[in-house]
């Protein structure tokens, strides 16, 4: 939960915690900017359901997605509104940019916001600005603000190097952030370190897909090492089975969670097959 920040700020935050913990299972769904389609033959209404049935706390969508996602599955899951962009074609892919604000976000029903940072990219100067000027506008809003850390650019040889994450973890608390999300080093006492020395919730990306043991080891790994929780991407949504894969999940971050109506089981799921709410991003 937040150290500080308004009633307003800390009811939003609640909101973001779906479950009696304050741990946090988070499923960004951003990379179709980057990266182009990620729902596969999926609609993105019907995997955001799957998604809010199964559990997850928040799921990270850009604005222009929401036209296509039912409003009723926010009443499951928490939405963040993701502010930056950057897709895998430009010069540079490590520079992110604002395509999106604040306020512009609250009138679109968003919990929090996030943005992208790449430490050490040749436009970090311009993402850093970006960074303290969303969190401005986060204080005067009252709106709960994720970061997402990274170190990448042509100097950064190893993006897991114990200072460079921690270094990341500490720009983003410094700035006004009020959770990060970073990379998960492989040296379990190191992590501990470093999550200890974050004044704020630390959770991990979740980083290339994983799938069976190799997930459930990365998750018990992050988990024991005291992070806030667990930001999972490419594990759910390149999943199989998105909807059993983000359950697994929840019942490891969140355990003793009640079992949970499937997505296909609720009849709201049937708005997918209506043209309007089948777009894939």
């Amino acid at each position: 939960m937040l150290v500080n920040g308004s009633f307003a700020r800390r009811i939003r935050a609640r909101r973001l915690h779906r479950h009696a913990d304050d741990r946090l299972l988070v499923v960004p769904l951003d990379h179709s900017v980057s990266d182009g389609p990620i729902t596969g033959r999926r609609s993105l209404n019907d995997l955001v359901g799957t998604l809010a049935m199964s559990g997850v706390d928040a799921v990270v969508l850009h604005k222009g997605s929401l036209r296509y996602v039912e409003h009723q599955w926010f009443t499951r899951t928490s939405l963040i509104v993701h502010l930056s962009a950057s897709t895998a074609h430009a010069p540079d892919p490590d520079a992110k940019y604002l395509v999106a604000g604040v306020e512009e976000s609250l009138r679109m029903g968003a919990d929090a916001v996030s943005v992208h940072v790449n430490m050490g990219s040749s436009q970090e100067e311009r993402q850093i600005g970006d960074l303290a000027a969303v969190a401005e506008s986060c204080d005067r809003w009252n709106v709960p603000f994720l970061a997402m850390m990274y170190a990448r650019g042509p100097g950064i040889d190893d993006p897991q190097d114990e200072e460079l994450v921690a270094h990341t973890a500490c720009l983003a608390a410094d700035l006004g952030a009020d959770i990060v999300k970073t990379a998960h080093v492989g040296d379990p006492a190191a992590m501990r370190d470093i999550i200890r020395t974050c004044p704020i919730p630390l959770v991990t990306a979740g980083g290339t897909r994983r799938e069976g043991a190799e997930l459930d080891g990365f998750v018990n790994h992050v988990l024991s090492a005291g992070a806030a929780g667990l930001a999972v991407g490419r594990s759910v949504f390149q999943s199989s089975d998105p909807g059993a894969t983000a359950h697994h999940l929840v019942e490891l971050v969140h355990p003793g969670t009640a079992q949970r109506t499937p997505a296909h089981d609720d009849p709201r799921i049937a708005a997918t097959s209506h043209p309007e709410a089948g777009a894939t991003v």
